[in-house]
């Protein structure tokens, strides 16, 4: 597994997997794969990018990268999109769509077309040829005209950075994670968590007991964040001697 803080992988990281063991029992990497934003909500800059690529290079290794968010990393970094893929190096690029307003359906991007030899007979043995495709691909057209697709991202964005800043101005919460798009990671007492979940708010442990995420969608309104906030706050009316649920 690749080291590294905020869930980014360092580049010096891909010279000591790929150097580990040279025996036949032990994998040969050919591609580092890239999500942006990250697992963690956190985003990779130009910067971290271009070094990546510069040791994969070096390694002989291909970039792919996993962009199901990739949009609310354009609109964090107020970058264009061959900035952070193609411009870095990029081989393969996923472009999600469900997570900016598409109902299902990603767009696979080749930058080096080589890679793209027999890709749709691929896409075949794997099941993933729809029968209308036409009705997938079409979505693409209503969010990238304008500039939607960037409008959402944006929106959902800020709608995370609201969400932070009133968590942050609560004491018994902790943010894990800084937010850099669309997510914030926090640790909750368990008790909160019941209690919240019992007022219909759907969320999961994603890191350790009390950590959880939460994340604004392009669709997210205010209005929900702060009727999410206020029942926190409730919560802790409820409970004001914190031994009561820690």
């Amino acid at each position: 597994m690749a080291k590294g803080e905020n869930g980014k992988i360092l580049p010096d990281e891909l010279s000591r997997i790929i150097n580990k063991r040279t025996d036949i029992h032990y994998p040969k990497p050919k591609v580092v794969s890239i999500t942006q934003a990250t697992e963690l909500g956190t985003v990779y800059k130009l910067k971290e990018l271009n070094e990546i690529h510069k040791e994969a290079k070096k390694l002989k290794l291909n970039t792919h990268m996993d962009g199901a968010r990739l949009a609310n990393a354009i609109a964090s970094l107020s970058c264009k999109p061959a900035q952070i893929t193609k411009d870095v190096g990029i081989d393969v690029l996923c472009f999600g769509g469900p997570k900016n307003g598409l109902a299902l359906g990603e767009a696979v991007i080749f930058f080096n077309l080589k890679y793209a030899e027999d890709f749709a007979y691929r896409c075949k043995q794997a099941g993933q040829l729809a029968s209308k495709m036409r009705f997938i691909a079409a979505q693409w057209f209503s969010v990238l005209e304008n500039n939607i697709w960037l409008k959402y991202a944006t929106h959902a964005n800020e709608c995370a950075a609201l969400l932070e800043a009133e968590l942050k101005r609560i004491d018994e919460i902790k943010i894990l994670y800084p937010r850099e798009a669309n997510s914030v990671f926090i640790d909750i007492p368990s008790e909160m968590a019941k209690f919240l979940k019992s007022k219909g708010w759907q969320f999961y442990n994603f890191i350790g007991t009390g950590g959880i995420r939460l994340m604004c969608s392009w669709d997210m309104t205010k209005e929900t964040i702060r009727d999410f906030v206020s029942d926190i706050k409730n919560f802790l009316k409820k409970y004001k001697n914190r031994r009561n649920f820690l």
